[in-house]
């Protein structure tokens, strides 16, 4: 007997057939093969996608970044009891979007526009995010198809993850520690758990589709990105990659209480020439000097996301240089010098690995990021992308351009009819059509439960990476610092005092037998917490230099002058990047590593709360002639190779970080207070 689905409208009736019930979602009073849950999804974006109109079809192609109405300072300019955001821009100028062109309302986008999939930039409270998208739901239900909108975002439960805007408002999900933490953690258990918790806070919000996560291998240690990955080993990251995508999705597929996931970024952006990011034109080739690389090292994770299912693919902007790599790489022989979203050899080498969902662009492709293609106009380029597989693009709101593309023949009817279907499909799966609301209470209930920030503090407990412990310094007890005084301090940019006194608070709040002070002339013991910073998103501002010092946002001689006044120095490092160590390595009696790790909880360690566990997802240069880059802009160790293996291509010349103690920093070090 087959059992009835749960059901919500709120516009469209409901019909009954068989003893079951259907939403009559084309008003017709009759079941429709696209309304009947009983048919597969691939059957049901079949049926609906002949029924429709090209210009219907066309509003699927693009997926824009969309404000809420709580994000617009005059209600004037709202609907729906402030929910919606319906000004209209005639020009809207953002770092992704096509310059000149309009930027409609949220319900103009809708129902004139037909688009249907929009990114969330803000980070309000489960319950507005789940009322905001209710509410353009209930849009979408009275159109002639009633088909429903899907609303994506970044990733958001991890700390430190990338976020445009902010307000002091902002209600993060549960943070965990950042996906090199993760890695860090050497444990698929703790993948699966937070995959399982994430899912439940997406979920309940109305969130169902992730642009995450980074199937990237990280090979080059300045790629400003590299931070966002979970490392550098393949293996690993194969397995974690499809750990996540199950645990988002669904152990067997996407389902109807899953969140849809777009893996990201074919195929792979790690091999960049020299940490340079194709977000400028400075970094716009992917570089493959050394043979093998592109099968060995970067596209295994993919194939995991693959295998597991992954609902859609991002490929990166990327052209992949002729000049500059060893072809053929594998199964890529021609090497098209085009950005991988018009690339037919990379989009029909994505296909032949068995990706059967959509190809989603990444954002900004039609415009500012038109690597290879820049002398084409707006729709010739939609076209040459279309054509090349491209399905859909990101962080545009440029119907028109697509329209006119499709209109003058830059893409086929075949194209259109075959995008349309894919993704259409996502959206049957998720069980959109039947049950496309969530209730905005439950979100504020499931948001940040007690049982996910348990989870996640664990997580950020296992991240922490014990590197260096000099003559068994650590842990620092109670009664090792009997008669002594402790001195924290905290190098961050955008650093706050207020934020450092919380620190301090919390610091002697739970620890009431040690003695805190805030001069570090005062002290026998000092305890800093590094948080260097480096690079730009958007901008090229240089080949990244790794150095921990003022140029990465620590007050180098300030550390020094700390050294010099107490007998013992640990220091905590956030590991954003493969730091160059040896300025800090050398002053330190006790190093640990964390990866947006908490700062409170790397202290902890430090004063013996728990055993650190955690192991190196990366590897550290030994140096600076390390990673030199030489006139001809070749650098000294591949950057298409993981830390790992650099040695392996490097004639003899060393690239591991080693310290005072003989310590390798290298993919998987850690210590023990045990041992």
């Amino acid at each position: 007997m087959t059992e009835q689905v749960p059901l919500s409208s709120r516009v469209k009736q409901i019909i009954e057939v068989d003893g079951l019930k259907f939403r009559d979602l084309d008003g017709d009073g009759e079941l429709t093969p696209f309304e009947d849950w009983r048919l597969t999804p691939a059957e049901r974006a079949a049926d609906l996608a002949s029924r429709m109109s090209p210009d219907e079809k066309l509003g699927l192609m693009v997926i824009t970044s969309r404000p809420m109405g709580i994000s617009q300072h005059n209600k004037e300019f709202t609907s729906h009891e402030g929910v919606l955001d319906e000004q209209y821009l005639p020009i809207k100028l953002d770092p992704h979007t096509s310059a000149g062109i309009p930027f409609e309302g949220t319900t103009q986008m809708i129902s004139e526009l037909n688009i249907r999939h929009f990114i969330l930039r803000e980070e309000p409270t489960g319950s507005r995010i789940a009322t905001w998208i209710n509410t353009m739901n209930e849009v979408a239900e009275d159109s002639r198809w009633g088909i429903p909108v899907i609303v994506a975002a970044n990733s958001k439960n991890e700390a430190g993850a990338f976020k445009m805007g902010g307000t002091p408002e902002d209600q993060p999900f549960t943070e965990w520690p950042g996906t090199l933490g993760l890695a860090a953690t050497d444990s698929l258990e703790v993948i699966e758990s937070f995959a399982a918790h994430s899912r439940a806070e997406w979920r309940a919000s109305g969130l169902r589709k992730g642009y995450m996560y980074m199937a990237d291998v990280f090979t080059d240690p300045r790629w400003f990105r590299g931070q966002g990955t979970l490392g550098e080993d393949p293996e690993f990251v194969s397995k974690a990659i499809g750990a996540l995508v199950r645990g988002f999705q669904g152990e067997d597929g996407l389902e109807a209480d899953g969140v849809a996931l777009t893996t990201k970024h074919f195929p792979g952006g790690g091999p960049r020439e020299n940490g340079t990011d194709p977000h400028y034109a400075e970094g716009s080739f992917n570089i493959y000097p050394t043979p093998g690389s592109l099968e060995d090292y970067h596209l295994p994770p993919f194939q995991a996301a693959l295998d597991a299912g992954t609902s859609s693919i991002m490929p990166y902007y990327s052209i992949p240089s002729k000049e500059k790599s060893s072809t053929p790489q594998g199964r890529l022989t021609d090497f098209e010098q085009v950005g991988f979203a018009f690339n037919g050899e990379v989009l029909r080498l994505l296909r032949a690995m068995g990706h059967r969902g959509y190809i989603n662009s990444d954002s900004g492709v039609l415009s500012k990021m038109a690597w290879g293609v820049e002398d084409l106009s707006t729709p010739e380029r939609v076209g040459r992308a279309v054509m090349a597989g491209t399905d859909m693009f990101a962080d545009t709101n440029d119907v028109a351009s697509v329209r006119e593309a499709y209109v003058k023949g830059h893409f086929t009817s075949e194209r259109l009819d075959g995008a349309a279907a894919l993704l259409l499909e996502e959206l049957f799966a998720l069980g959109l059509f039947e049950n496309p609301y969530v209730d905005p209470d439950e979100a504020d209930r499931v948001v940040q439960n007690a049982e996910a920030r348990a989870a996640a503090e664990d997580a950020h407990l296992k991240s922490v990476v014990l590197a260096k412990n000099h003559d068994g310094t650590l842990p620092l007890t109670a009664e090792s610092l009997a008669g002594k005084r402790v001195y924290v301090e905290l190098f961050a940019t955008g650093l706050t005092v207020k934020e450092l006194d919380a620190l301090r608070r919390r610091l002697a709040q739970a620890h009431p037998g040690i003695s805190f002070t805030t001069d570090y002339h005062d002290a026998d013991v000092a305890i800093l917490l590094l948080r260097p910073f480096i690079g730009s998103y958007f901008e090229f501002v240089g080949i990244g230099d790794l150095g921990i010092d003022d140029h990465s946002h620590v007050d180098i001689e300030k550390v020094r002058d700390i050294r010099t006044h107490v007998d013992t120095m640990v220091v905590g490092l956030n590991t954003l990047f493969p730091w160059l160590l040896d300025g800090i390595e050398p002053l330190a009696d006790g190093l640990l590593m964390g990866f947006e790790t908490d700062y409170g909880i790397m202290v902890e360690a430090i004063l013996g709360g728990f055993s650190p566990t955690g192991k190196l997802p990366i590897t550290f240069p030994i140096d600076a002639a390390a990673i030199a880059v030489d006139e001809d802009g070749r650098c000294a160790s591949p950057n298409d190779v993981p830390g790992f293996a650099k040695e392996q291509h490097m004639q003899g010349r060393p690239y591991v970080y080693v310290d005072a103690d003989g310590n390798r920093y290298q993919l998987g070090h850690g210590l023990t207070y045990g041992g």
